[in-house]
């Protein structure tokens, strides 16, 4: 008897990865617009630009939460959280590790800083396109919201 490679219920695992693909590519495939973010990151509409890398760039929120709010987005669609994929791990913990020099950059370090991922409407995601908030420069209630 052979041992499952991916250990555990291998047929409910493949099921899962499969159905996950589906709904990423279904989410690119359905959309006909380009987002906002695309938009930014192809320079066809301004914005305020904090930080840029290659592959991602920090640009003012336009309509901010906080003295400072800023979002971090990459500059390929990646459809919300729930469409990342394992290969995309590399750039979404840069951007987390970028948000230390921005903060840093902004004057907010010291005194701190939030990172918000939103997910789904019930969060407040309003752009189908993975962004991380970062907010500063004020003192912050919990639990949010």
């Amino acid at each position: 008897m052979r041992a499952p490679i991916l250990g555990g219920n291998t047929g409910e695992k493949i099921g899962a990865l499969i159905q996950g693909l589906f709904k990423a590519a279904s989410v690119l495939i359905l959309r006909k617009k380009k987002t906002i973010f695309e938009k930014i990151a192809r320079r066809e509409i301004p914005a305020t630009l904090v930080h840029e890398e290659e592959d991602f760039l920090a640009f003012k929120d336009v309509n901010p939460q906080a003295p400072v709010h800023v979002l971090i987005v990459p500059k390929r669609v990646i459809p919300g959280i729930s469409g990342g994929m394992p290969g995309d791990a590399e750039l979404l913990g840069r951007m987390l590790l970028a948000s230390k020099q921005i903060a840093q950059k902004l004057g907010i370090f010291e005194s701190g800083y939030r990172l918000v991922i939103n997910h789904g409407s019930d969060a407040g995601e309003s752009v189908p396109h993975l962004h991380i908030h970062l907010l500063g420069g004020r003192a912050m209630a919990w639990p949010p919201g």
